[in-house]
């Protein structure tokens, strides 16, 4: 994968060596600190658009502890009774137990953190919010921490999960009627309206609806290498070992393998780094302003996390090669304005699709990543509201809530990982040839 990406003038060399040494080794640093690594979120609603089918019944997608009857009796004494046949009589322990271990998101924190979080509500609602966040206040919204929830393979995937990204490009990509082939990368090809047509078609679409569609596709392949890069190798004596899968990347990724849509895959994510790439640097003055905290109640921390979030803008910055966001919605002001108002209610749509993922962990990190997604576009859409923010008191015209703050970070570490990971896996290519 090399040259200039479509759309905007930067090559995926500079990205690469931009990432790798600047902003990746930062960015890591940056998620470990308190004030990222919780994100508060709910996992309990509804699908809203069709009937739920009930969570993922895969063992490594469940969250349910097991149930004390079900423990086998050897099992529950300990070491005496360890060969009797109760004991060989397992099996549903085990299945328990790799629930746990794998799917189940690990919401356990200790009282320090819950004070703390009490604490740090307490001074976000002090602040002057633009825009409220309808989990926030739910009962059933939990604080997880994201470090003992890593995102990886999951083994969530069949109709369940097809029918969430199939949702997310067919009902809410822009396409014209004329175009048979799905949008869905994951759908079987109808008829002749195969790859280059498509693509022909791609390119003929307004900048804006490009860019949507690149950005889904985009954030598809992030989370597709996320699983590539961390899964589940092995299971020996119930110790997982986790590791990059060369064969599951070439099967989502290679020529070959995908008609030649895995390097333009590779390249929407590329794109979609250089999107929140350029909201980063474009939120730098909200950050810079003395008043915004980012308030855990250690002082000493918190002057350290912000020190090292100004680093990384500072660095974001620096890049010679941003997309240039003047040029989407440039048309006449009434057109720009529908389009625009369009753009954002087709996103808000996949932000709810997230509801209906199945698999805890998976739903998880795809309502961080789409949160995170949403943050940088309406950044990248305020410009003027930023630039005229008062130095010294918190603005009506643009605000970020703490989850924004959490899910945009996380969101733009997940990608910055992505492209870090390739790198990986092409080494890990060449020593297989």
């Amino acid at each position: 994968l090399t040259g200039v990406l479509d759309d905007c003038l930067c090559d995926i060399e500079s990205i690469d060596d931009f990432n790798t040494f600047k902003i990746f080794p930062k960015i890591q640093k940056l998620q470990e600190r308190d004030y990222f690594r919780y994100y508060k979120v709910n996992l309990k609603r509804p699908c809203p658009f069709w009937a739920d089918d009930g969570h993922c019944s895969i063992k490594d997608c469940h969250v349910e502890p097991c149930p004390e009857s079900k423990i086998p009796v050897g099992i529950k004494a300990g070491s005496s009774n360890k060969y009797s046949k109760a004991a060989n009589n397992s099996k549903e322990l085990e299945d328990c137990e790799q629930a746990n271990k794998l799917g189940a998101v690990n919401s356990t924190l200790s009282n320090q953190s819950k004070e703390a979080f009490i604490d740090w509500a307490r001074y976000d609602d002090s602040q002057d919010h633009f825009c409220e966040l309808d989990d926030e206040r739910s009962p059933d919204a939990q604080y997880v921490d994201l470090l003992l929830n890593p995102e990886r393979y999951t083994g969530y995937k069949g109709p369940s999960a097809w029918r969430v990204w199939n949702s997310i490009y067919e009902e809410n990509c822009f396409k014209p009627r004329s175009v048979y082939r799905p949008l869905n990368p994951l759908a079987p090809s109808r008829g002749g309206d195969d790859g280059e047509s498509f693509y022909t078609w791609l390119e003929g679409l307004c900048l804006e609806k490009r860019v949507f569609y690149k950005l889904i596709s985009g954030l598809h392949a992030s989370i597709n290498l996320h699983l590539c890069a961390n899964y589940l190798l092995e299971e020996t004596w119930g110790k997982p070992r986790w590791g990059p899968n060369v064969k599951e990347f070439t099967r989502r990724f290679d020529p070959v393998e995908t008609k030649g849509e895995g390097p333009r895959r590779l390249k929407n994510l590329y794109f979609l780094y250089l999107i929140e790439l350029r909201a980063l640097s474009k939120v730098a003055p909200y950050f810079e302003r003395a008043v915004v905290d980012l308030y855990t109640g250690n002082g000493h921390e918190d002057a350290e996390s912000k020190a090292l979030l100004l680093d990384i803008f500072r660095d974001t910055k620096s890049f010679h090669m941003h997309f240039d966001e003047k040029s989407m919605f440039a048309g006449d002001k009434k057109g720009a304005k529908s389009l625009k108002e369009e753009f954002r209610l087709h996103f808000k749509n996949i932000s709810r699709i997230m509801d209906c993922v199945g698999c805890d962990k998976c739903r998880l990190w795809g309502k961080l990543q789409t949160q995170g997604l949403g943050t940088a576009l309406k950044i990248l859409f305020s410009e003027k509201e930023i630039q005229s923010l008062p130095e010294n008191s918190p603005s009506k015209g643009f605000q970020l809530t703490r989850q924004e703050i959490v899910a945009l970070v996380n969101a733009f570490g997940r990608l910055s990982t992505s492209i870090r990971e390739l790198q990986n896996f092409k080494v890990l290519l060449q020593q297989t040839r």
